[in-house]
Parts: C-alpha cells; structure tokens; sequence
C-alpha cells in the first residue's frame, strides 16, 4: 500500500515519527514524507522520500517570543485553549469555544493552509491508502477525505489536542441547539466541500490514533480509538564516542533539557551554572548535553562533568544510572526503555503532565523549572540513586514499554485499519 506522512517542520516532532515510517518501508510499502519545502533536507536525511509541498511559513512554534511571552505569566505548560486539558477550572464552555475560534483562525489555520492546495494535488495524484499525520498537521485530514484514504494522527506526547476536542464536543451537546459553535469542524468542512466531500469528525482526530507511549504515562482521551506502540527512539545521525564503549567507574548521570531549548527557544529553562556546581563532590560522572555556544558562556565545569554538544541517548541511557531531564516526549521514553530513575525538571506544554506521571509512576521525581535550585535538585537526584525503589519502577516502566508492540509488528494492524476505513480500491 501507498502510506503518505504530513508533518509540520519541526525537528523534534518529525523525528518522534521516523521508526513508523521506516517500519512500514521494510516491510514493503511505500512511504511519501509531505511538509515544507525547507523541511525536504530533514526529511532526506532519516533516509525517507520528501515531497515538498505549498510554501514555507512559520513554524510550529514561534521562537524566543513565545519562551519569553510564557515567562512573563510564570508557569508556561499548555497553551490556550488547550490548557483545558490540564486545568478542571477551564473545563468551560465560554472559555473553550472562545479559544477554539482563535487557535483556527490563528495557530492552525496558519500551519496548514500554506500547503493544503498541494498537498491534495499530490494525493490526487499518488493516491495514498493511508495518510498519517501529526495532531497539528490537518492538512493530512483534509487530503486523505480528498481521495478516500483512510487516515490516522500518530502522537509525539501526550494526546492533549484529540482530550481537549473530545471535552469540546462533550459541552458542546449541552449548549442549546443554536449555539453549538464549532469552529474547528467549520474549518475542516470548508476544506472538505472545496475538494468534493462533507466534514466528518475523523478529520478532527482520525479515523485512529497511534499513540507510542505505556498507559502509566499516557493519558488518553475518551471514546476514541488508539493503537499502542512501542516507543524506538530516532535522534538523527550519531556517532558513538569511544568513551561510551566501556563501562563508567562511577555511577553516572545524564543531564540534557532538549533539542527545543536551543533550536526553538534559543536558550535553557534552568539556571546551567547552579544546576552543574550542585553536582560538584558527588561521586557521579555527570554527562552533560549542552548546545557549544552555552558552553562557552559556562567556562569551566566541575571535575566530575563531561560536557558534549550531543550525544546519541539511546546509547547513553544504557549505562546511566539516572537522568535528569526536560520531560520531553522523545528524551523520556528513550530513557524508560532502560531502568533508570528520572528528575524530570518540567517547563512547557505536555511536559508537566508527563513529568507528573512518571513521579506517580514512581519512577522518577519532578520539579518545575521555577522551582530548581541547587540544592535542592542536588537532593533530589541523591534519593534517586540511593533509594531503590525508583529504579524498581522505572524497571516496571520498561517491561511495560517493551512489551508493547514494536513500529514492525503494529505494520499488520494499520494494514487491516487501512483496509476498514479507506473508502476507495487499494492503488495500483
């Protein structure tokens, strides 16, 4: 079969996406990356077939602005309207349906109609039997109901976009008849009567949803339908220094607060300095990922830290005996494939949330970056490492993880979901 990806351009969340594609290729189908046209390199380089498509335009998140605007209210976590998902008390009709009227006309409308015209065209063109997309690339949704495709979101986090639609149409049903606004299905269904169809509400969440994490750090959201799979990590091309062979003399620490800290936000969450020099006389090897230009800013470091730009983390989590680290998405789950605790020190959109589950797991602790000094972080990881029940449960974590099936052996079932819900005969 013809399996298509929309992705929004942005680094981190493509390559949360990368092993499913490669996994479908290996196993005979055909796999088309669609996004930006400055995205193709990326795209190129994970060894997948790019097609540009529309024009660039801007990106998924905004830059320093966005860091710097989030700052000035404190505590950033999700952004409205999306923030519902998180908060009981904007769990509100007025608040939801106002936000929702500004996220399209701004953030989602803004991502997508650059490259919907094309996208289509090729999908008229190639006639895809499956279209997966990311859950803020709707472009995928609209060209998939253009030619009958079936269609499916595949998750980078947590699943806050499908939670907070399904809280929407829950409080929509209770409004009276004339006041179920819905913007967000306006929106799709324009779309769709343009290309020939009617709006229908998988394109606001997919025919399925295929979601790669365990259910103790997942939550997800009710009456729709996930297929679980095993999260494999991609970080882009590695090579592994040759202190990384052996084994470490001591236990060691891997420290890293992401790729969006630099590549997005354009500088760290925590005060770097504070948190390295609380590490100091620990007996630990303190591996530390920090973008060159931090580097230099730092100078020198205790004797007990390794600094290095990057690092493969696949390959640096088997040998840790913790991590301390941003909650994100990718960095946590490469971790969990491991038995090893984490201090999660948490900033922005899901990132709490998933911190929180990992501390109620009980393989892991967490603090919001507000909140981080060093002694206490110092403190914290301490009791990570001496006390045995964090890596008990984060041992739990992995076995759970593991036993999921892997990107291969969830091939079979899209094969069957892409037979039930496409709506055309398969392409030649």
């Amino acid at each position: 079969m013809r399996v298509l990806l929309a992705v929004n351009p942005h680094k981190s969340v493509f390559q949360y996406l990368v092993p499913m594609m490669w996994a479908l290729r290996t196993a005979g189908h055909e796999v088309r990356v669609a996004s930006q046209p400055s995205f193709a390199e990326t795209i190129t380089q994970a060894g997948l077939t790019a097609v540009p498509v529309g024009r660039d335009h801007v990106r998924l998140l905004a830059g320093r602005a966005v860091a710097d605007e989030r700052a000035a209210r404190g505590r950033a976590g999700i952004e409205a309207p999306y923030d519902a998902f998180d908060d009981p008390a904007k769990d509100d009709w007025a608040y939801l349906s106002a936000g929702m009227a500004e996220t399209v006309r701004g953030r989602h409308h803004l991502a997508n109609f650059p490259i919907v015209n094309d996208l289509v065209e090729f999908a008229r063109q190639w006639r895809p039997d499956l279209v997966l997309w990311d859950p803020l690339s709707y472009a995928g949704a609209i060209a998939a109901k253009a030619v009958g495709a079936a269609h499916a979101r595949l998750l980078f986090g947590i699943d806050v976009f499908g939670g907070v639609r399904q809280q929407y149409l829950r409080l929509k049903e209770q409004q009276p008849q004339g006041e179920r606004v819905d913007p967000l299905a306006d929106w799709l269904g324009s779309y769709a009567r343009r290309y020939g169809g009617e709006y229908s509400e998988d394109m606001a969440t997919g025919h399925f949803t295929v979601d790669q994490f365990p259910r103790s750090i997942q939550v997800q959201a009710p009456g729709l339908h996930y297929e679980r799979m095993q999260w494999v990590g991609y970080g882009g091309p590695a090579v592994v220094p040759r202190w990384l062979w052996e084994e470490p003399e001591r236990p060691r620490v891997a420290l890293t607060m992401g790729l969006s800290a630099t590549d997005v936000f354009s500088g760290y969450t925590i005060d770097t300095r504070e948190v390295l020099d609380s590490l100091a006389g620990l007996d630990v090897e303190v591996v530390a990922t920090v973008a060159a230009a931090e580097q230099e800013r730092l100078g020198r470091v205790p004797s007990n830290v390794r600094m290095v730009p990057f690092v493969p983390m696949h390959v640096l989590a088997e040998r840790c005996s913790a991590v301390i680290h941003h909650a994100g998405a990718a960095t946590l789950a490469t971790f969990a494939r491991h038995p090893v605790p984490h201090l999660s020190l948490h900033y922005h959109f899901d990132q709490p949330v998933l911190a929180r589950k990992l501390t109620e797991h009980g393989a892991g602790l967490d603090l919001h970056t507000s909140e981080v000094t060093g002694p206490l972080l110092r403190e914290r990881l301490v009791r990570l490492l001496e006390e045995p029940s964090f890596a008990r449960r984060a041992a739990d974590l992995r076995d759970e993880l593991l036993r999921l099936p892997t990107p291969n052996e969830l091939v079979g079932r899209l094969e069957e979901l892409t037979a039930r819900f496409r709506t055309r005969a398969l392409a030649a």
